[in-house]
């Protein structure tokens, strides 16, 4: 992805309105980039894990089918785990 710059000029001119359609777009796009790079990782791990060697037959086998499974499911449970424990510490 290219890098792209805004002269502050250029956002002086904006209205209230366009300004904050901007930073939530801009928001936006950095939640998706954090949501790509944990996939990949995610996908990374479970892949080292669960595929120990080439894939033969052009599919996996069950074992490899049940323990990627059984990673990413892991990996989600954690996932809620923690944001739920995250919010329960910002209420108090």
């Amino acid at each position: 992805m290219d890098s792209v710059s805004i002269d502050q000029t250029d956002l002086d001119k904006l209205n209230d309105k366009d300004k904050a359609e901007l930073r939530q777009f801009i928001t936006n796009e950095q939640q998706r980039t954090r949501i790509q790079s944990q996939t990949h990782a995610l996908t990374d791990t479970c892949w080292k894990k669960c595929v120990p060697g080439a894939v033969k037959g052009g599919a996996l086998d069950k074992n490899e089918q049940g323990c990627l499974a059984n990673c990413v499911d892991r990996f989600l449970d954690v996932n809620i785990l923690t944001m739920k424990h995250l919010s329960s510490m910002r209420q108090g």
